[in-house]
């Protein structure tokens, strides 16, 4: 089962020096309309299976999309390619935009 983590709580998890891997996995034009403002790796949903390669399934990785449905598809799938530690960021960039930074644009 994938856990949970809410933007706010990935943020104090970063803010402690935890190293936990933020991946978007929404499309190249989502990401310009609101940007995820802090470092993040970008790999679009349909490129995951691909380059899955460039992660390391020993770092913990949160999974962000728009909403949060892609994320937690993609969460699934690193559990099944075991990797130990995922969790999808609830309720993707929209609840960061109002939960934790309203500089965030929401669309």
């Amino acid at each position: 089962m994938v856990a949970e983590i809410t933007p706010r709580e990935f943020l104090a998890r970063r803010a402690r020096g935890e190293t936990i891997l933020l991946l978007d996995v929404r499309e190249p034009w989502e990401i310009a309309l609101a940007p995820v403002p802090c470092d993040h790796l970008r790999i679009p949903l349909g490129e995951i299976a691909a380059r899955i390669q460039e992660l390391d399934a020993a770092q913990p990785t949160a999974v962000i999309c728009h909403a949060g449905a892609r994320s937690l598809q993609v969460a699934h799938f690193l559990e099944r390619c075991r990797f130990q530690c995922v969790f999808n960021l609830t309720g993707g960039i929209d609840a960061w935009s109002v939960d934790a930074d309203p500089s965030v644009p929401r669309y």
